[in-house]
Formats: structure tokens, sequence, C-alpha cells
């Protein structure tokens, strides 16, 4: 399995919004993951699955890749990815996907950037910071019942637009 760790774009601010899980994507960040997109394009990239965070900005972040890429099933929200979710609940999900798949997952940080830590490195000192839009490729190995993987990407958005 290939997973597509996708941080959403640019959102407004807190104090702007009428809560955290309602912030939309500013147009500056809808912009940069339009920009994402077609490096993802370019790269010929096929989704198997779409998974995001039911928070809007990454909703609209999933949205916005998914057409971009002609992904025509259901994109699936998902609790366990929220800002609080439960990683270990999100690997049992993952376990019961095709092993062969491409999956484009859509969140937020800290949690993002921790899951890429766990799985690329069993030291508890290994960090990883993913930038908004900012996009990782695990290769995964194993998923229960801790995630385990090969990094095979760590991009910021700037990286994804020459590609394009």
């Amino acid at each position: 399995m290939d997973l597509l760790i996708l941080r959403h774009g640019e959102a407004g601010r807190h104090s702007l919004s009428p809560g955290d899980s309602k912030r939309q994507l500013t147009s500056e960040g809808r912009q940069e993951i339009v920009d994402l997109s077609a490096g993802l394009q370019s790269l010929k990239i096929k989704l198997d699955y779409v998974l995001t965070s039911p928070l809007l900005r990454a909703k609209q972040t999933a949205e916005v890749v998914a057409k971009s890429l002609k992904y025509k099933d259901k994109i699936e929200e998902l609790d366990s990815l929220k800002p609080e979710g439960s990683r270990l609940e999100f690997y049992d999900i993952l376990s019961k996907l095709k092993r062969d798949s491409v999956v484009l997952v859509v969140g937020h940080e800290p949690y993002l950037s921790e899951m890429i830590s766990e799985a690329i490195s069993s030291q508890s000192d290994c960090r990883i910071r993913l930038k908004k839009a900012g996009l990782a490729r695990i290769k995964v190995i194993s998923i229960l019942p801790k995630i385990k993987g090969e990094l095979r990407w760590l991009l910021a958005p700037k990286h994804l637009n020459k590609i394009a």
C-alpha cells in the first residue's frame, strides 16, 4: 500500500472563523492545493481511496485533489483523522483496504507528522514536520498494531509546483 499523506492547505484564522471545524481554505490555500494537484497529475497518480478528516479545510483539500485526479469514488470522512483522533483506530481502518492500493490521507498537524515519524522510525526522537499543503508518500510494509513503512517522498508545496 502507498499512503499519500497530505496536510490541508492554508485556512482562515481561528479568530475570523466560527470555530476550528468550520475553518475554510483561504483563496491562497485553495490555489496551493490546485497547484499541488497539477504536480500529482504530472506524476500520473491514480487513487484507490481518499480518506479525510471531517473538518472543513481538510474536506475541501481532499475534494480539490480528488477532482483533479479524476477520482470517482466516495471521499470517506473519518473521525480518526481529526486532530485529536486515534491513530490506532485509523490503522485498523487502513488494514481493511486492499494491500496494493494508493490511499490519499488528508488531515492536520501534529497528527500527520507524528504518523509519518512513527511509520518510518522506531526511534522516539524522529521528528518530521509536514508544512501546510505538504505531502509525504510512504510505502507501507505493515499496518497493525502500528504502521511501519519506507518514506518515499516528503515534499513542500513548491516541489510539486515545479513538477507540474
